[in-house]
């Protein structure tokens, strides 16, 4: 059974939903919220395709994509919670979120003839580009080059275990979750043990 398709949907969903919580975050309208949702759910997947000369890009022509966007934008329009809750859920999602587009990166890169090397790459381009965009749109500072908690790296850390698990011949459907699992699992202990990369 292949499960790809069911994670990058996933994905965009839930990338969707911590795009259009930060436009709240950021008291922007109901455009802006799409906007957000659109580039958080959507930015990395374009450019890792763009990369690979993949055309269309994967959301050309895919209306289901635009469903759950707008969907997510519905979703957080209608749920009311104070600011606290929202931080801890732009947390989570944005976690989840990586840990879905980092294994969904790279199987699609290593599908289009990337070595594993370069697969590990695209799958972080994947997973923490489109937050990227987002921020950049919003005028604020990056999750991706903050000092302080692992973020890029725990994606990289769970693509270099998922590639390690093809190595053993494991099957294909394990080493997604194992990689999905092991990037929000690191991600979370990161920001909760403040464990951090050393300056430069």
């Amino acid at each position: 059974m292949n499960i790809l398709p069911l994670i990058a949907y996933t994905g965009v969903f839930v990338f969707a939903v911590t795009g259009a919580l930060k436009a709240r975050t950021h008291q922007m309208d109901i455009f802006g919220a799409v906007v957000l949702a659109f580039a958080t759910a959507y930015g990395g997947g374009t450019i890792r395709d763009v990369l690979l000369g993949i055309v269309p890009v994967n959301w050309v022509n895919d209306y289901l994509a635009l469903g759950l966007v707008l969907a997510a934008v519905g979703l957080v329009f209608l749920w009311k919670a104070d600011n606290l809750q929202f931080k801890k859920i732009i947390f989570l999602s944005d976690a989840v979120g990586i840990g879905l587009f980092t294994a969904a990166g790279i199987e699609i890169s290593i599908r289009h003839g990337l070595n594993n090397g370069y697969a590990v790459v695209m799958g972080v381009i994947s997973a923490t580009f489109g937050g990227l965009i987002a921020d950049i749109i919003s005028n604020t500072v990056p999750d991706l080059l903050k000092k302080g908690e692992l973020y890029a790296t725990a994606c990289f850390a769970g693509g270099t275990v998922y590639i390690f698990l093809q190595k053993l011949h494991i099957h294909n459907n394990i080493n997604l979750f194992v990689c999905i699992a092991l990037v929000v699992l690191l991600r979370i202990l990161s920001n909760r043990k403040q464990l951090k990369l050393p300056k430069i």
